[in-house]
């Protein structure tokens, strides 16, 4: 499994995300991956990309969202396979939080992709915002994401944990979600056929023109939260800044509140 290889990167992306490996006694074990019965023809091609025996099966089974959910499941039982997925970074058991990139050579791009597939999403907001997103428990893989998508499309992500569930929601808009989609997606690629159209569409939208553009956020310094805090002018303080001063007051009110942790003395 050459994770160079466009499609094994893939494949392992998707595995990492939405794949399950038990441990059985001795010999004994599994993976499987169970995704929507619409989503089926993914499955037959990693069957396909897998040089040992595997299945494709159906099923129908109650969820909490609906009556009749049909699903399919690929369930591959070679231990030379299970080995070599757990050797690249598939854990047995619970994974969410310990999943990892690869430590071997492999293609980012792709394997991102399968993580978006599994984890994430490919859109349009409700106002008709494109956008592309991640969600993970994993630092590592929240790391990665956020490192690759600067360097090609120049938006800055700076991750921090969902305060109800402990994930990160990594999340492109706008131009730099047309950017990312259009990297990840390219022509040709494997993927979930639905999100690849949904990536194609991405890269139809145009601005309107009445939208602002937004240049990149300027982090606060120390010096700056010191002099705020002392500050008997705002408004003076913002244009010395060159910051807006609704910013200054917002800014002010986080320090007083404790929202943002205060400047060291030194």
């Amino acid at each position: 499994m050459d994770l160079t290889v466009p499609e094994y990167a893939y494949m392992f992306g998707f595995l990492q995300a939405d794949g399950h490996l038990y441990q059985g006694s001795g010999q004994r074990g599994r993976l499987t991956v169970e995704i929507n019965i619409r989503d089926i023809d993914l499955l037959y091609r990693f069957k396909h990309l897998t040089p040992y025996n595997s299945s494709v099966t159906e099923r129908t089974r109650s969820t909490n969202f609906a009556d009749s959910h049909q699903s399919a499941i690929w369930t591959l039982c070679s231990l030379a396979a299970r080995t070599t997925l757990n050797q690249l970074g598939l854990p047995y058991g619970r994974k969410s939080s310990s999943i990892a990139p690869p430590l071997v050579s492999f293609s980012s791009r792709d394997y991102l992709r399968g993580l978006v597939d599994a984890d994430g999403s490919v859109g349009y907001t409700g106002p008709g915002i494109p956008f592309v997103s991640l969600t993970t428990s994993s630092t590592a893989v929240g790391v990665h994401l956020c490192e690759y998508a600067q360097k090609a499309t120049g938006a800055a992500r700076t991750l921090k944990r969902n305060v109800r569930d402990g994930v990160y929601n990594i999340m492109y808009q706008k131009e730099a979600a047309q950017a990312l989609a259009a990297d990840l997606y390219y022509p040709g690629c494997l993927s979930l056929g639905r999100k690849q159209v949904k990536a194609d569409s991405v890269a139809s939208w145009i601005r309107p023109a009445d939208m602002r553009i937004t240049g990149p956020r300027r982090s606060w310094t120390a010096h700056e939260d010191r002099e705020l805090l002392q500050s008997d002018d705002i408004a003076a303080t913002a244009e010395k800044f060159g910051r807006s001063e609704k910013g200054c007051r917002l800014r002010l009110w986080r320090l007083r509140t404790a929202r943002v942790s205060p400047p060291s003395n030194n």
